[in-house]
């Protein structure tokens, strides 16, 4: 999520509603963050983080586009001060992609002989 400032636009009607959640999981991210890593391999310490990303961004989705609770304009507020991953969800909302948990997986450039882990 981004700072909050002067110029900040405000949150818009339910936020209040969702506020609560999202926070508990930027509290979770922060601990797994500061978590011991001694002792564990580079994809093991964030794996973790990469299960809470998804969490967040796909709490966000289901809300809007499962549960139809929040409004399009809580919905683009939350994407714009990244709370969820615009990029992700725009993935699930395909056919085939419902169940990918993150970019990386679909991204070739990071892998070994151009392929991916899906």
């Amino acid at each position: 999520p981004r700072i909050r400032t002067k110029k900040t636009k405000r949150a818009p009607k339910g936020w209040k509603h969702i506020e609560d959640a999202l926070m508990e999981m930027t509290q979770k991210m922060r601990d797994v963050e500061n978590e011991p890593h001694e002792g564990k391999r580079k994809p093991e310490t964030v794996w973790p983080i990469y299960r809470l990303h998804h969490e967040r961004s796909r709490y966000i989705f289901n809300l809007f586009y499962k549960k139809k609770e929040i409004s399009r304009e809580l919905y683009e507020y939350c994407l714009r001060e990244k709370w969820g991953d615009a990029s992700l969800i725009a993935k699930w909302k395909k056919p085939g992609y419902q169940k990918l948990c993150c970019l990386g997986c679909i991204h070739k450039g990071d892998k070994n002989y151009d392929s991916t882990c899906i």
